[in-house]
């Protein structure tokens, strides 16, 4: 997977998400670097800066105590106030993810010199909404696609690998799947929009 990906860090809630990074780690009184990897809805953000969520998904390369006070106040560009926080019942194992996504996800320099800030490849990102693919999963998917970030059968390749570690419901997974890749197919005809 390549790692010559261009992120929007310069927008609000990125600017914000940079923040609560800095705070987070001023609480901990972190001493050395600690991983973390980016999902959801932030991380959509990061790589088409039209998704807006307050809510940041991320995973730890370590145990760490995530407060549950710690938030930063945002003013979006349309003027909207928003509050940004770590979702603190954010959990991966609930989502389809291949056995490779941390290995292959993609550095983002948000310059918080105590987090080593990872995001999802695309690819995997879209495989990750798949299993819950509500309305802004889908939502999330399409703009992926559009962006020519990832297509329906580099999705579905990884969808299918990612399978053989699913615990649960795989009858409905599947749908969930077969849908996904529809979505892309006709997202892949309207790129850029």
């Amino acid at each position: 997977m390549g790692t010559s990906q261009t992120f929007h860090t310069r927008t609000a809630l990125a600017e914000g998400l940079r923040e609560l990074f800095k705070q987070l780690a001023g609480r901990l009184g972190l001493t050395s670097p600690v991983n973390v990897y980016l999902a959801g809805g932030m991380a959509v953000h990061l790589y088409t800066a039209n998704r807006v969520t307050t809510d940041v998904d991320a995973e730890f390369g370590g145990r760490i105590y995530l407060p549950n006070d710690l938030m930063v106040e945002v003013s979006l560009e349309d003027g909207t106030q928003q509050v940004v926080y770590l979702d603190t019942n954010y959990n991966s194992t609930f989502a389809l993810m291949h056995e490779d996504y941390l290995d292959d996800s993609i550095p983002v320099d948000l310059g918080v010199e105590q987090f080593r800030v990872r995001v999802l490849s695309p690819v995997d990102l879209a495989v990750s909404k798949i299993a819950r693919f509500a309305e802004n999963d889908r939502e999330d998917i399409v703009a992926l696609v559009r962006r020519g970030l990832t297509n329906a059968n580099e999705i579905e390749a990884r969808a299918n690998e990612a399978l053989g570690g699913f615990i649960g419901g795989e009858a409905m997974l599947k749908l969930n799947l077969r849908d996904a890749v529809q979505l892309a197919r006709e997202a892949e005809i309207q790129p850029g929009t």
